[in-house]
């Protein structure tokens, strides 16, 4: 437990927390513990950092897991795409480079990638948000295969609009924050 922790957890008190194989996460205040994913959701991570790297514009970056700096948050992205120096000795990357926050969902982390982490992705400016489904879901289509990806653009009100639902099966080409074809199904073993 940090020394001086005042009932509201900051992306500072993380520095205090014991390295043991679990991730720590700071949302609105709250810590979050969560355990490594399984093997499966870090498959797709992979294969979609190998997917986007390809085709990113120079300046950019993509980046695996590490902590975006949001006032006194720090949520923890599968993945990003950020543009400008790379900030290597700093606790995590600032907002405003990140153009697109990525999210796949595990059964543990369902609540936080679908509806907390979102929120404040939108109310910090980043963006693109995108969200893939890789077990089965609430609200997933009679006939729809898995993954599926949610691409969402920041609208005028500072929240997420879906720009496109792509099932595993069907291409897609988003155009933002760069253009990027995607099959889901291409992102599974």
């Amino acid at each position: 437990m940090p020394t001086s922790w005042s009932g509201r957890w900051t992306a500072a008190d993380l520095d205090h927390l014991p390295e043991n194989g679990l991730r720590y996460e700071v949302l609105n205040g709250q810590l979050v513990v969560n355990a490594i994913p399984n093997p499966r959701h870090q498959w797709v991570i992979q294969q979609l950092e190998r997917s986007i790297d390809e085709v990113v514009p120079p300046g950019y970056a993509v980046v695996q897991g590490v902590g975006l700096l949001i006032g006194d948050d720090e949520p923890i992205p599968d993945l990003v795409v950020m543009s400008g120096p790379m900030p290597w000795e700093a606790r995590g990357i600032p907002a405003e480079q990140v153009k697109l926050a990525v999210e796949v969902v595990s059964k543990s982390t369902t609540l936080q990638d679908r509806m907390v982490k979102p929120v404040l992705y939108a109310e910090a400016g980043i963006p693109n948000y995108w969200r893939f489904e890789i077990n089965p879901f609430k609200g997933q289509l009679p006939g729809e295969s898995l993954p599926v990806l949610f691409a969402h653009a920041l609208g005028d009100h500072q929240t997420y609009e879906l720009t496109h639902r792509v099932v595993a099966g069907e291409v897609a080409i988003l155009h933002s924050p760069f253009e990027f074809t995607v099959d889901p199904a291409d992102l599974l073993p």
